[in-house]
């Protein structure tokens, strides 16, 4: 038996954690959200009592911060400080973007420089829409994380549902904390966890990667704003039942098949020894609970908490918000500024239209345009054309899932190892998976 203080531990934070990351709530305006977005817009509320603009020349500065301090710390200074060489000791490819990400929030703060850079459908975007966002949301998640973490919660999921996940999924059951903070949640967040997971040696790469690219799903939050855009919120029940379905059919398929299959199920550093194999004369119940109440009890303090904290925030603002900045930015550049993606999709017109499908070429010019930018494709197609085009487009653009303006970007920017070339070749797979799907539920609809 274990001591009411030591399943307090496991309980309490495990339930906070839950709420916090997953629980969805309905905020002022009457939107659905989960609490640490909810948490995310007050912050930026507050900075922006000390200026409209506070928040864009606070991320700005971290990013030319992160530049010169990575020039330094990598070429010039060996500095003996392990925190220091963490945040700044990069390679060369990391130093390029870093200093591209400053250069662009720089441009686009200021308003100088091409166009190109700093129109709003491009640097603008990504600069203040989505920057902002994620300064505040690793703000929290780096000093809540641990409630998901470190108290016993995913040794409890994992083996209640170590039968479902590793048989469907290719995972360990405790990555189904992960999955849900995603779905739920905001898939930036799912990938903040994942990584810290992977980190922690309790996903191998394969698995890591395998999470990162399959349930990193926009929230739902967004997916009403997509919607809206479109004028089609009455769809909204098969709309999200095609997006659930055709994510999971590409979740059970693509683990299975290279690339994903071909990745290496080694870890980040030595595997720490957690198995979720039940023993001999444990119920699955039981043991889980054992092992939530054990991990619990070697959980760090509060004072601890804060202080990995507050390393965790330095590392995700430095790290990851050039990344998005300078990979955001170039992709939504070529995705506003040249005919690449309308080249690629030109194939797929005749295909289209001989199944039937309207309008089909300003289908065909969205298919590809979203590893850019989830909201591109919804904004390219408009309105105007007919609701099975917007539906196709609307849908096909969330299960896709992997675009560089946000969880594209932070997945690159974390300790996950997928490359752009992979994670295009992810994309594409998941677009000739999902497309068919998304078709097939728009031709019975409409």
């Amino acid at each position: 038996m274990y001591s009411l203080k030591n399943n307090l531990k496991f309980i309490i934070p495990s339930l906070i954690g839950i709420f916090i990351f997953i629980c969805p709530i309905k905020n002022e305006n009457d939107e659905v959200t989960v609490p640490v977005a909810f948490i995310a817009n007050k912050i930026l509320d507050f900075i922006s009592l000390f200026g409209e603009n506070a928040i864009s020349y606070i991320v700005a500065a971290i990013m030319v911060i992160s530049a010169v301090f990575s020039l330094i710390y990598s070429y010039v200074l060996k500095s003996k400080n392990s925190l220091m060489n963490q945040l700044f000791n990069e390679s060369f490819a990391w130093n390029i973007v870093r200093i591209l990400g400053a250069v662009f929030g720089v441009l686009v703060l200021f308003d100088i420089g091409p166009i190109q850079i700093t129109s709003e459908d491009t640097g603008g975007t990504v600069f203040y829409d989505l920057l902002p966002t994620l300064f505040a949301v690793f703000l929290i998640a780096g000093f809540l994380l641990p409630l998901l973490l470190n108290y016993g919660l995913l040794e409890f999921i994992g083996t209640l549902f170590r039968n479902l996940m590793r048989p469907i999924f290719t995972l360990p059951g405790r990555s189904t904390v992960d999955n849900l903070a995603s779905w739920v949640g905001d898939g930036t967040i799912g990938v903040l966890l994942t990584s810290k997971q992977y980190e922690a040696g309790f996903y191998t790469k394969r698995e890591a990667t395998v999470i990162a690219t399959m349930f990193s799903v926009v929230s739902i939050t967004f997916t009403i704003v997509i919607l809206e855009y479109l004028e089609m919120l009455n769809y909204f029940v098969p709309f999200y039942a095609t997006v659930i379905f055709s994510g999971l059919v590409c979740a059970i398929i693509l683990p299975r098949i290279p690339p994903l299959s071909k990745i290496d199920d080694t870890y980040y550093v030595e595997h720490n020894g957690y198995s979720e194999k039940i023993p001999d004369g444990e119920t699955t119940l039981s043991w889980g609970y054992k092992q939530a109440i054990e991990a619990a009890k070697k959980a760090d303090g509060p004072i601890e908490i804060v202080r990995d904290g507050y390393k965790t925030v330095l590392d995700m603002w430095l790290a990851v918000l050039p990344v998005v900045m300078a990979v955001g930015t170039l992709g939504t550049v070529l995705a506003e500024f040249t005919p690449i993606f309308s080249i690629i999709g030109a194939p797929f017109v005749p295909i289209l239209e001989t199944i039937g499908i309207p309008d089909a070429k300003a289908v065909s010019e969205t298919l590809f345009i979203g590893f850019t930018d989830m909201f591109l494709p919804t904004l390219v197609i408009g309105s105007e054309v007919s609701e099975m085009a917007r539906f196709i487009v609307g849908a096909l653009s969330i299960t896709q899932l992997l675009y560089l303006s946000e969880v594209g970007g932070v997945i690159l920017g974390s300790k996950i190892p997928l490359g752009i070339g992979k994670m295009f070749l992810i994309f594409l797979m998941r677009t000739a998976i999902s497309l068919p799907i998304i078709i097939i539920v728009a031709m019975m609809l409409f």
